[in-house]
């Protein structure tokens, strides 16, 4: 009798994992079925995909909720119950897209079309990969009966890509305790295969904060064949000048020191002297000018950064304006004192006819980096060893701006992970908010498997 438990061991291993053919060709199914759904923002209507998923998880017994500040633009609910031993786990993944200049499109954006083994449609890669990975997540879990020691919540939200108010805002402000929990996983990393090798698995632990700032320069208007040394628009171009020259101060935090400190040991010979010697007081000037002509991401990373992207002045050819204004898109570190570093840019600029004024965007809070040291964070770094064999993993802060800013300025730990991508897909045009957007079907069945493995190593009971 003793021995049957033991020869019971490895069928109850085995039925812990799912039946992979299987689930690729159902995740397939609704990941072609998201797609086909126009959930463009602006204007946003989410709804449909919401309808989908709530169908798909109920069938299954998984009860969802929905949540939403517009009905056109709802957030899902669905939870899996634990045992209550840890604090709950969260699947974050948005609905909505960016929008779509269809003409430019090789395929329909809408269609799903398969093609030499690649997916192509609006929201391939942002976000709705994240969004089938955790439908079938939920779904793998609730059909195996998987022993959890957390709740696994999956939260579908609206709104990422232009109105957070009606998503994630809405949720932390209104529901938070639907979706609270000790980690989170939602999109913004990814992997990276260069020349057909896999190079690096990249999970986001931080992320900017966006700001946009207007500058207005004023001078006397006047007949433009007798020019001006104050004409406002020289003013502005010479502010502007001195704003995006200026080179801001570096600052690491412990997320960008272990990025930069594994890029090193995993890069070239060169790239490992270029890193490194970011902190050497004797090359980290000529490294750092490196950086911002070769490789604006790690420019951007180490610092609050400026980008002029907006400018505009003048009604007429012959006439000299009295104003003329410049946007500027600042994405500051996150833990920049915004309104001390704007004084800071004033003093660079230095000319009192130039004014500066905070304008409205969809920002996020400030928020501190999330930790390396976790469950969770080990539990990415045991799958990604797994599932992409001889590619270091890297703890990321993204340039650009998620969701998870309101979950980290709640305390949660949150990770970004996204599928395998070919580094050479962005610059050809394939990449996320392209209009040749697409994913290779094997990376988005891969993910699916790396997730699982990582959702099961933070989850599950022992």
């Amino acid at each position: 009798m003793p021995i049957l438990p033991l020869l019971l061991l490895p069928l109850l291993a085995a039925a812990q994992q799912p039946d992979w053919s299987a689930v690729e060709t159902e995740t397939l199914r609704h990941f072609q079925a998201l797609v086909r759904m126009d959930t463009t923002d602006p204007p946003g209507n989410e709804a449909p995909a919401v309808e989908y998923l709530k169908r798909a998880l109920e069938a299954e017994g998984i009860p969802t909720e929905t949540f939403a500040l517009d009905p056109k633009r709802p957030n899902l609910v669905a939870r899996l119950k634990g045992n209550g031993s840890k604090r709950p786990m969260l699947i974050l993944g948005h609905t909505d897209t960016v929008s779509v200049q269809a003409a430019k499109w090789t395929f329909p954006p809408f269609s799903a079309t398969r093609d030499s083994g690649y997916v192509y449609g609006r929201g391939t890669l942002d976000d709705k990969d994240n969004v089938a990975a955790a439908l079938a997540i939920m779904l793998g879990l609730k059909r195996l009966n998987v022993k959890l020691d957390r709740d696994v919540i999956f939260l579908a939200e609206s709104g990422e890509e232009a109105s957070v108010r009606f998503g994630i805002k809405y949720m932390v402000e209104n529901h938070y305790a639907k979706i609270d929990a000790e980690f989170c996983l939602a999109e913004g990393g990814d992997v990276v295969r260069s020349g057909g090798k896999l190079r690096y698995v990249t999970v986001a632990a931080s992320e900017k904060i966006p700001y946009a700032v207007r500058m207005i320069s004023k001078g006397p208007a006047g007949h433009g064949s007798r020019p001006l040394r104050n004409n406002s628009i020289l003013k502005l171009a010479e502010a502007v000048s001195k704003a995006a020259n200026w080179r801001t101060p570096m600052r690491m935090n412990d997320v960008t020191r272990t990025y930069f400190e594994r890029l090193a040991v995993a890069g070239s010979k060169d790239e490992a002297a270029r890193y490194n010697g970011l902190l050497d007081p004797a090359r980290t000037e000529a490294v750092q000018e490196f950086l911002a002509l070769h490789e604006p991401k790690h420019n951007s990373m180490l610092r609050t950064s400026i980008s002029p992207n907006m400018i505009g002045g003048g009604y007429q050819v012959n006439v000299i304006p009295s104003t003329a204004e410049a946007t500027l898109d600042i994405r500051a570190l996150p833990d920049e004192n915004f309104d001390v570093f704007l004084e800071q840019l004033k003093k660079v600029v230095n000319d009192p006819e130039v004014s500066f004024e905070r304008t409205s965007r969809d920002t996020r809070p400030l928020a501190p980096p999330s930790r390396l040291d976790t469950p969770a964070f080990r539990a990415l770094e045991e799958s990604a060893r797994k599932h992409y064999p001889g590619a270091v993993t890297l703890p990321t802060m993204l340039t650009g701006a998620t969701d998870m800013a309101y979950l980290r300025a709640r305390g949660m730990q949150c990770y970004g992970i996204g599928p395998m991508v070919d580094g050479e897909d962005g610059p050809k045009g394939f990449g996320p908010h392209s209009d040749q957007e697409r994913i290779l079907e094997s990376s988005l069945h891969r993910f699916v498997r790396f997730q699982w493995d990582a959702v099961v190593g933070i989850a599950a009971s022992r």
